[in-house]
Parts: structure tokens; C-alpha cells; sequence
């Protein structure tokens, strides 16, 4: 049975990401191209966690991915800065029935050490760029490693630091500057829409590794969207859906080549805790 906890209406957190709450669904995860990208997530997801182990999940949004644990068997302790992303993740987890349970906590990624009650836990993951409105990757370890059992995994699905379709995509429509964003290592500023703006880092895997180190070491990088466009392509890909299912045959390779694999449009880390 997955149960579901309202988060505290009284803490005093706000986030720009309530801004697309109510539509990331629809232009993200139920998109041909939002799909095509989740799923070489979720099979190192389903490596890495199994039946009866309790994962935290670090920016959870509108709960994809803990309903997808839970599905498993997984325990899920769901946290998010946004309060309209966790409403849409409650209702989600009303209309399933699993083995697992999630527990929604209204959390920013910066104050996971207020998590101790929950610990030990079993492994964490965040997807899909979470960790990349994160501004001290080293602090965040920090406070990884105090909530984890020794050789937990830790998935980490961040916005790559260089997209080789962003590029080109936006080279050849003439902004220069969005085509060289992720190059802009101290980050840019997003705008999410109604006047919502969040600062977005690009840290490169060794500056990723780096932090981390010396309480967890990094096991395997995954590329996910190296043939597969980035999401604001999605009007193309409804054109060419049989083309987005071939490049998502593709990425299966080019996911796990070296070098390539760092052109993709978000890049797979997988780390363990030491003991």
C-alpha cells in the first residue's frame, strides 16, 4: 500500500518550481521525449533498489519516479522544495495501489539533514536536474552520508554540463547565448515562467566526483539523451515519433561510451557509500 504524508503547510519554503507544477506532467513526463528519457533511468532504478529497502528521493517533483519504486516494493521517502509539485505527487499516489509506501516531505534538496529521524536508509536518487539548483554539491554529500548505510547506491540524474543537440539546436535558430548556457560554470539564471526564476548549475562529473568523495565513490556514468532531444524538441519528435524510438535504441550504446556519453542531455551517476 503506498501512504501518502501531506507535507507541513508550516514550514517556511517557497520554490519557483511551483510555477510549472500543475503542467510538468503534461510537457515533461507524459511526453514522447520525457518518456524516452525516464526509462534508462528507471532500469538502473530497478538495479539498484529492490523490494523492502527504504530510498530517499532528493527534489521528487510531481512523484514519478517514487510510484515507480513503490510499484517494486520500495519504501520511498519523497522530499521537494515545492508544495504544488507534492500535491500533484499526493494525488498520484491516491490513485495507486502497491507494495511500497511514499512519504511526501516538503524539503529542499539544501536541508536533507533534517531527515535524520529517517535513517539509515537503503540508497537515494534524483533525477532529471534537481541537483543541478543545487549550489554547494559538497555539503549535500555531507549530508548524504549521514542518512545512508555503508555501500548504499546513490543515482544522480543531472542536467549534463555540455548538450551536443542544445548546441547545434540553438546555434541554428541564432541564440547564441542559450546554445553556450551550460558552459557557464558558476551557472544561469532560468526563468520557469510567471516572473518564477531558479539558478541552474552545469558542474562537470569531475566536480561531481570530487564532492562526494572521500564518503562515496563514483561506480558507473550513464549518458541519457545523447541521440534523444532535450524536452523543448517535443514538437519535433510528435512529427517523428518512429525517429525519437530509433535515437532511444540508439542512447543504449552511445549512453555508455566514454566521451560520447558527455554530450548527452543529462548524464547518469551512479555512486556507493563507503564504509
Amino acid at each position: 500500500m503506498i501512504a501518502a504524508i501531506s507535507p507541513a503547510t508550516e514550514v517556511p519554503y517557497s520554490s519557483a518550481f511551483d510555477a510549472i507544477a500543475e503542467r510538468y506532467d503534461a510537457t515533461f513526463s507524459s511526453s514522447i521525449i520525457g518518456q524516452m528519457q525516464r526509462r534508462p533511468v528507471w532500469d538502473e532504478l530497478r538495479k539498484s533498489f529492490r523490494a523492502g529497502d527504504r530510498v530517499l528521493d532528493i527534489g521528487c517533483g510531481t512523484g514519478v519516479d517514487a510510484c515507480f519504486l513503490a510499484e517494486r516494493g520500495v519504501d520511498v521517502v519523497a522530499c521537494d522544495s515545492s508544495m504544488r509539485m507534492l500535491h500533484v505527487a499526493r494525488r498520484r499516489i491516491a490513485n495507486l495501489s502497491s507494495a511500497g509506501s511514499v512519504q511526501l516531505r516538503l524539503l529542499p534538496a539544501e536541508e536533507i539533514s533534517d531527515l535524520k529521524d529517517s535513517a539509515p536508509l537503503d540508497g537515494a536518487f534524483s533525477n532529471f536536474g534537481a541537483i543541478n539548483c543545487v549550489a554547494d554539491i559538497a555539503k549535500l554529500a555531507s549530508d548524504l552520508s549521514l542518512l545512508l548505510r555503508p555501500r548504499a547506491s546513490v543515482l544522480l540524474c543531472l542536467i549534463g554540463p555540455m548538450c551536443l543537440w542544445e548546441t547545434g539546436w540553438y546555434l541554428l535558430h541564432g541564440k547564441f547565448k542559450k546554445a553556450l548556457r551550460r558552459f557557464q560554470r558558476d551557472g544561469v539564471a532560468a526563468k520557469l515562467g510567471d516572473g518564477a526564476i531558479i539558478q541552474v548549475h552545469y558542474p562537470s562529473v569531475r566536480t561531481i566526483r570530487d564532492a562526494f568523495a572521500p564518503e562515496f565513490c563514483l561506480k558507473g556514468i550513464r549518458g541519457i539523451g545523447v541521440a534523444v532531444p532535450p524536452s523543448y524538441v517535443e514538437a519535433l519528435a510528435g512529427r517523428f515519433p518512429n525517429a525519437v524510438k530509433m535515437a532511444a535504441d540508439a542512447d543504449k550504446l552511445l549512453g555508455c561510451c566514454p566521451g560520447i556519453r558527455m554530450l548527452a542531455d543529462h548524464v547518469l551517476l551512479r555512486f556507493e557509500r563507503t564504509a
